[in-house]
């Protein structure tokens, strides 16, 4: 009896061991591996499924969680460069259970197709937005679009284009203004511009250090990550870099560079803008800019908050998003009262 008693503790002990191993075995040797089990753990855990979409040939990858026709709209996140539909995992994390939320992968991005720079350029991230929306039916009904960084520019130049489609868009630290006041990381796209050849970009790390001078320039606050996981981070976008790099001189290019500024005067539909007062990556001047342009926008300045505002401050970002929809649906409801 106390053999088999034996045996069995040993038999339970052997099972808890093995995934134990696997977890310190991937920290060590491929620590890029358990960052994106982490994602896919987080995605489960919310509630999010990953689906793909196509529009003829192209194929989109997105996560979604819920189904339209709340009493809400739906929302639809788009992320800053070089960055995945996961990025919003921290944001969704707060937001109601029965709300409808869709992340996709941006143009060339993680499980989205990777075709050439055409489709990089801001006009080419919205021309294939518009066709994602359509492969989903979400134009079915209007929706809230959410974009961050080079997802903010994309989202603001999509209000422009296609108001019809929108019940209201909220911009996070957009790219694509013109900003009274210039960041340091600003200053250097001025000397990149004049030397196209340089090899450090510093969204584009390549090694532990550049990596972590990218998160100091992206967040205000200190990560104070691991090493291990840092590595993670690097190994996983290495191999994307030379994307990257195209993608980054495209958008920052004459085309693209302000695109949102030219487009600001078409912009119809409420608009609400959030941003990190400390962003060093993109000056808070931009959200005057917007104001002046659009004066009945909705602004909110965070406190101790950088450029990656669904990083820093999740649930401030989700809560001011949600109380954003809700003076909407009001406004609506009062509207359609005196109509």
């Amino acid at each position: 009896m106390e053999q088999g008693i034996a045996k069995t503790v040993m038999l339970a002990g052997s099972v808890l061991v093995v995934p134990v191993l696997a977890f310190i075995t991937s920290f060590l040797f491929w620590p890029g591996v358990l960052l994106k089990a982490y994602n896919w753990y987080m995605r489960r855990k919310l509630g999010l499924v990953v689906h793909y979409s196509h529009s003829g040939s192209y194929r989109f990858c997105y996560s979604s969680r819920g189904t339209p026709g709340g009493a809400t709209p739906s929302v639809l996140l788009l992320h800053g460069f070089s960055a995945t539909k996961d990025m919003w995992l921290p944001v969704i994390k707060y937001l109601p259970r029965n709300q409808h939320v869709v992340c996709v992968d941006m143009p060339g991005h993680e499980g989205t197709s990777r075709t050439c720079a055409e489709d990089y350029s801001i006009q080419g991230q919205v021309g294939r937005i518009h066709q994602f929306v359509q492969s989903i039916g979400l134009d079915k009904r209007s929706f809230h679009l959410v974009g961050t960084s080079m997802g903010g520019n994309v989202a603001g130049v999509y209000a422009a284009c296609y108001p019809a489609h929108l019940s209201s868009v909220t911009l996070m630290c957009p790219a694509g203004l013109v900003y009274p006041t210039d960041t340091e990381f600003i200053s250097r796209l001025r000397e990149l511009e004049k030397n196209p050849q340089e090899e450090s970009i510093p969204l584009i790390p390549s090694t532990h250090q550049e990596m972590e001078d990218m998160l100091r320039l992206c967040c205000y606050v200190p990560l104070n990550l691991p090493r291990q996981v840092l590595r993670g981070l690097l190994d996983n976008r290495i191999p994307n870099n030379g994307f990257y790099r195209e993608v980054f001189m495209e958008i920052v290019g004459e085309k693209s560079r302000h695109s949102l500024q030219e487009k600001l005067h078409l912009i119809t539909v409420p608009l609400q803008v959030i941003w990190g007062k400390k962003d060093q990556v993109l000056d808070v001047s931009g959200a005057a800019v917007l104001q002046a342009a659009l004066p009945n926008c909705q602004v909110a300045l965070l406190d101790e908050c950088g450029h990656s505002v669904a990083l820093e401050r999740p649930r401030k970002a989700a809560n001011l998003i949600m109380d954003f929809l809700s003076v909407q649906e009001v406004s609506s409801e009062d509207a359609k009262k005196l109509s």
